[in-house]
């Protein structure tokens, strides 16, 4: 019994690492069902994939068994052990996320003191992943949509940072699951009816970093790094097989992650008001419904972007960044400070 004891912690925590493992891929399944298969065909007045189970819903499942029986192709010039490290570095990373995500009161594998400080330093990771896959392949096109994404992740994770920073200072702490309780708990000039999503009063710093995560995931219209047009394929141009369906993986499981970042940050994450009444044990059942839907929602919003817009130039993107988000973050938090300090 004192064996069992001491070894709950770490049974507790390899089951959420379990759970975390399986929602990661499940959601970035769901980003490409509902996203790449159905939304644009529904934009494009077409319907889709139709024939792989009912209304295509087993494509996924033949896309994926396509990719595996593909050769992995590794260039006769490329630096074979770098050249395998990437796709794996940027998995890693999307998978490192989604640890302090908070989907309900308890459903979090580990609840940081500093976990939004957590995230943006891991996010960050993967431009590491993307410059190994240009320089090791080898190949011109691959090395310039290595250096195009270098530069512009480095670009807008600046105006990210600066976005969340408002609602730092508003809220006062780093830990998602506090950020979460301090808008789910509070009022908006005394009404509690919908608690208080930072979204109403963190607007602008809103939409700057769903900006900028359009374009850490090199969405139309930052999609610069991989414009086939211009540099055929970029930093994935020699990647086949396995290797290319990580990154693909890694994309759309990252667009759910930001996404769910996004939703705990601005919209309340996985809380309902306080004024509703609902218990704290009937939360732990509706908590990840409430978060999924949420992210599921602003991950639409990613990807009808991406469906609707043309790309920008190199040139419009870097100005776009530093001379219009960065100052209007800065301005953003100078005005949450004072407004923080006065009320």
């Amino acid at each position: 019994m004192m064996l069992a004891f001491e070894f709950t912690g770490w049974w507790v925590s390899a089951l959420k690492v379990l759970i975390a493992a399986i929602v990661v891929p499940t959601c970035a399944a769901i980003a490409v069902y509902l996203f790449l298969f159905k939304l644009i065909s529904f934009m494009q007045s077409r319907l889709g994939p139709m024939e792989a189970g009912p209304h295509g819903t087993a494509q996924l499942l033949a896309e994926v068994a396509k990719w595996l029986q593909k050769e992995d192709i590794i260039p006769d010039a490329a630096d074979k052990k770098l050249f395998k490290l990437p796709p794996f570095i940027i998995l890693g990373t999307t998978f490192l996320m989604f640890v302090v995500i908070p989907a309900g009161p308890t459903a979090v594998v580990s609840s940081l003191p500093a976990g939004i400080f957590y995230v943006l330093a891991v996010s960050s990771i993967s431009v590491i992943g993307v410059l190994i896959a240009g320089w090791a392949s080898s190949n011109k096109y691959a090395l310039m949509g290595g250096i195009r994404a270098a530069g512009q992740l480095i670009a807008y994770e600046l105006p990210m940072v600066l976005a969340v920073l408002g609602v730092v200072i508003q809220a006062g702490t780093l830990n998602l699951q506090e950020i979460v309780y301090q808008q789910s708990g509070g009022e908006i000039f005394g009404w509690s009816g919908i608690g208080n999503p930072y979204i109403l009063t963190q607007l602008v710093g809103f939409l700057i970093f769903m900006v900028a995560v359009q374009a850490e995931l090199g969405q139309t219209p930052f999609d610069m790094p991989v414009a086939e047009s211009e540099v055929v394929g970029g930093y994935l141009v020699e990647y086949t097989g396995i290797r290319f369906l990580v990154f693909f993986l890694s994309e759309f499981a990252g667009a759910v992650g930001f996404s769910a970042i996004a939703a705990t940050l601005f919209l309340g994450g996985w809380n309902l008001p306080d004024s509703w009444g609902i218990s704290r044990g009937l939360m732990h059942f509706i908590g990840p419904i409430v978060i999924l839907t949420k992210a599921m929602a602003l991950t639409g919003v990613i990807f009808w972007v991406r469906f609707s817009m043309p790309r920008l130039r190199e040139d419009q993107l870097q100005k776009f960044a530093w001379k219009f988000l960065i100052p209007a973050s800065l301005l953003n938090i100078a005005v949450t400070a004072v407004l923080k300090v006065v009320l």
